[in-house]
């Protein structure tokens, strides 16, 4: 059996590896698809056998895809561009049918068919996209990284300054740690019983920026409140911390959808295939700690 992973030397990708290696996987039945191979050098000092791969290069994938029992597919990193996303992801598919993958697992975006980001759209019509393929497939629809949302930077102002600020207004979140998706994977990609099936990893419970605050202020000993703010002012603030436009855009829209609501949806797929789940004061030690 070989196991090949997209995006190997991302976040997302190298947690599975290393998921996938804690649950005795041979480093050998596993396969890192790469654009840099060199980057991916700590992956072939452990075993991992590292390919060539592009997602604007589809008989690169192809290559890349070859002798592959299964196939984690981790999303393209351009969200700054959707259409150029769909298009790559369209390489992905076709080249794994190519290649005549025996299943495909693919990250997508929890309950995204009710979802009003655009990102959201990518990612359903990727899923229909891999349907066309005929080939067995697992989707694993992330809800937003509790980890973007509590990064070292963002906590670390937080306390510097004695405020979270974003313009989520009373929304409450159903994200989860990215280190909990990644073993979702890896639990998946061994383990039977996982054909043609939907799984929204949104966690069981949801938190408030209020709550996050509150767990800032508990971890670090610091008074730390939150403080909402405006799409506008939301935008502004981080193009005045350097950002570009696009991706300024997109954070606050991001939380603009968790003030309307859209992020609250709960589920147990998640829990269900890996147990307990990471809390957010634990996630927030973390960062506090990094």
């Amino acid at each position: 059996m070989s196991i090949v992973i997209t995006g190997a030397t991302g976040q997302l990708g190298g947690l599975v590896i290393k998921h996938l290696l804690d649950r005795a996987v041979p480093a050998g039945q596993i396969i890192a698809v790469v654009r840099n191979v060199e980057k991916a050098s700590s992956l072939a000092e452990l075993g991992v056998e590292v390919r060539y791969g592009d997602y604007n290069d589809r008989e690169s994938l192809e290559k890349a895809f070859a002798g592959a029992s299964k196939l984690l597919f981790v999303p393209s990193p351009d969200a700054h561009d959707e259409t150029l996303r769909i298009l790559q992801h369209a390489n992905v598919a076709k080249a794994a049918k190519d290649a005549q993958v025996g299943q495909i697992a693919y990250y997508g975006y929890a309950f995204g068919e009710t979802s009003k980001l655009s990102l959201a759209t990518t990612h359903i019509l990727t899923e229909g996209i891999i349907r066309t393929t005929g080939i067995p497939f697992t989707f694993l629809r992330n809800p937003l990284y509790t980890d973007v949302f509590v990064s070292p930077q963002s906590v670390g102002a937080a306390v510097q300054y004695g405020a979270l600020v974003a313009n989520a207004g009373a929304g409450r979140v159903h994200s989860a740690y990215r280190y909990d998706l990644a073993l979702a994977g890896a639990v998946v990609l061994t383990e039977e019983g996982h054909e043609n099936q939907v799984y929204n990893l949104a966690a069981n419970t949801t938190w408030s920026f209020e709550e996050l605050a509150a767990a800032i202020a508990k971890v670090s000993g610091k008074a730390v409140v939150y403080n909402p703010i405006s799409f506008d002012e939301q935008k502004a603030l981080l193009l005045q911390a350097g950002l570009p436009e696009g991706v300024a855009i997109m954070v606050a829209a991001i939380n603009q959808s968790v003030a309307d609501g859209e992020t609250s949806q709960t589920s147990n797929d998640l829990k269900a295939l890996i147990g307990s789940l990471t809390s957010l004061e634990e996630i927030v030690r973390q960062s506090l700690q990094a």
